[in-house]
């Protein structure tokens, strides 16, 4: 496999981080694939999204079993890399009983995790063997804590470990992004005022916050043939605000 004109498939590829891995993926003459449930944002992103071949766009919910089955035609027939970048952190349940509870790490189980698992199951059979490459994003929350959410992106990391193990023998990688706080996405649903982002930078070594364009370019290096020696392992993106573990 060479490092460009590869299949690679990209779930929540319409904003932010995964907007940005597309456009990465894209700018090095890949054949880019975005997933989505909003298929006007992934329209949206296919357009401004620069490279030698277009963008092409599938609607679907990734946390629906039949709905990823019925996509399938669509999808690429060879896919030299998967990201599983779909996911998002649901409102935390302040009052209510044990229902609410419930429903509230259910709703994080669906957005978190399911897409990833669904997703790589389905196209199991057709990643590249040898040479194919699975990169999941999890979150700085899996390794420090953070209620529902943080409990599914740790899962995450678990499933990994088996992943790596059943792809390792077929030449195929699997392994972990972790980002830290990343500006400019939607993942807080609404513009972070200037006090958080500093408060974010002090919490970092590098005296900065992450953006978009970080994710990708770990994302691509773990996606890379250099990368190949690299299996059922977590890299932190973080500016340090996480060390070593």
């Amino acid at each position: 496999m060479g490092a460009s004109d590869r299949s690679v498939v990209i779930s929540g590829g319409g904003t932010g981080i995964g907007r940005a891995i597309a456009a990465k993926f894209a700018g090095q003459g890949d054949r880019v694939t975005i997933l989505g449930r909003r298929a006007d944002v992934l329209r949206a992103a296919a357009r401004v999204i620069a490279g030698t071949h277009p963008v092409k766009v599938v609607t679907v919910d990734l946390s629906v079993p039949e709905d990823v089955e019925e996509k399938l035609g669509e999808l690429p027939e060879r896919v030299d890399v998967l990201v599983n970048n779909a996911g998002s952190r649901g409102a935390p349940v302040r009052d209510g009983g044990l229902k609410e509870v419930a429903e509230r790490w259910r709703r994080d189980f669906d957005a978190n995790v399911l897409p990833a698992v669904l997703l790589t199951e389905a196209l199991l059979p057709r990643l590249t063997r040898p040479g194919g490459r699975v990169v999941t994003l999890s979150s700085l929350a899996a390794l420090r804590g953070n209620g529902a959410y943080g409990a599914m992106k740790a899962a995450l990391l678990a499933w990994n470990h088996t992943l790596a193990q059943q792809l390792g023998p077929h030449g195929v990688t699997a392994n972990v992004v972790v980002p830290g706080f990343v500006a400019g996405t939607e993942f807080f649903g609404e513009p972070v005022d200037e006090k958080e982002i500093a408060r974010r930078q002090a919490q970092t070594l590098v005296g900065e916050v992450g953006e978009p364009d970080d994710i990708a370019a770990a994302v691509a290096f773990l996606a890379s043939p250099e990368a190949r020696y690299i299996t059922g392992e977590f890299l932190n993106s973080n500016g340090g605000a996480m060390l070593g573990r």
